[in-house]
């Protein structure tokens, strides 16, 4: 029964495949939100993830396909990632040029990207709208383990270059203008890695949940640890535990899989919001 339940899925290629690219995005992803709920940009990572939708659409298009594989998916990739870099820097030109917020003008461009992205897969025959917008572990075959992994590697390396002036400018930006560093600079950087680990996970996750592995266990992480490096540890654990989980719930309930890991990274975070050592319901009443 052990066997059956754990093991005997991941003895499929397909399963394999899903697994090794959820692993890959739970080592880039969660360090990366992290940093995003450090820097209180949260809901930053749910505008990108509808701000991608555009270009992927555009990708299938122009890539010759519109199945999450095959020669289309590199097209769709690059289609996001593009689509994913506008947003963002048009978010910021717009903020400079009228004086407001950078956040309310995101707002406005991601409604303005999801319903371009629907639109043109609704007036598309051939795309499949759920397996676009929720995933699915059938989708990540060798191409699509290869895109995960390698942009899940750019990530690492580009986080770990970036690191600590970005570190720095989240919570003294006045410290590092002291210093000589240019904020703007590590904030764009910072930003262009959670696209691509955005965009990396629209084949397995979907464009809908794809930061639900990056978000999920950084909120949850928070609970466990009150350092930054110690939030980044317990963030991978939970983003790896609930890509295993996840996969093992879609694989036997027969749900996508981008839902199925979101909903085991949202068990542990319930878990750390009830048991967890800080910022926990335990920690408050029982302490």
């Amino acid at each position: 029964m052990i066997h059956d339940l754990f093991f005997a899925p991941f003895a499929m290629g397909f399963m394999r495949r899903a697994l090794a690219g959820c692993i890959a995005l739970s080592l880039a992803g969660p360090p990366l939100g992290v940093l995003l709920v450090l820097r209180r940009m949260s809901l930053t990572s749910e505008v990108l993830q509808h701000g991608i939708l555009p270009g992927i659409a555009i990708g299938a298009l122009l890539g010759g396909g519109a199945a999450l594989g095959g020669p289309s998916l590199w097209a769709m990739a690059a289609g996001g990632f593009a689509a994913g870099l506008a947003v963002v820097l048009l978010a910021g030109v717009l903020a400079r040029a009228t004086g407001g917020r950078e956040d309310s003008q995101l707002a406005g461009l991601y409604l303005l990207a999801l319903a371009a992205g629907v639109a043109i897969i609704s007036a598309t025959r051939g795309i499949d709208l759920v397996h676009l917008l929720f995933g699915s572990v059938l989708a990540v075959d060798a191409p699509g383990l290869l895109l995960m992994a390698g942009a899940a590697s750019l990530a690492v390396l580009g986080l770990a270059v970036i690191w600590r002036p970005l570190v720095v400018e989240s919570f003294d930006p006045d410290l590092l203008r002291a210093m000589g560093g240019r904020g703007s600079v590590w904030h764009l950087a910072f930003m262009a890695l959670v696209v691509l680990c955005v965009v990396a996970g629209f084949t397995a996750l979907g464009t809908l949940m794809s930061v639900g592995l990056m978000m999920l266990p950084a909120v949850a992480a928070r609970h466990f640890s009150a350092r930054l490096a110690g939030q980044v540890g317990a963030a991978v654990v939970i983003a790896v535990l609930a890509s295993i989980a996840g996969l093992l719930l879609s694989f036997h309930a027969d749900i996508a899989a981008g839902p199925a890991i979101v909903l085991a990274a949202g068990a542990q975070w319930a878990a750390g919001l009830l048991l967890g050592r800080h910022a926990s319901l335990r920690a408050r009443f029982l302490t």
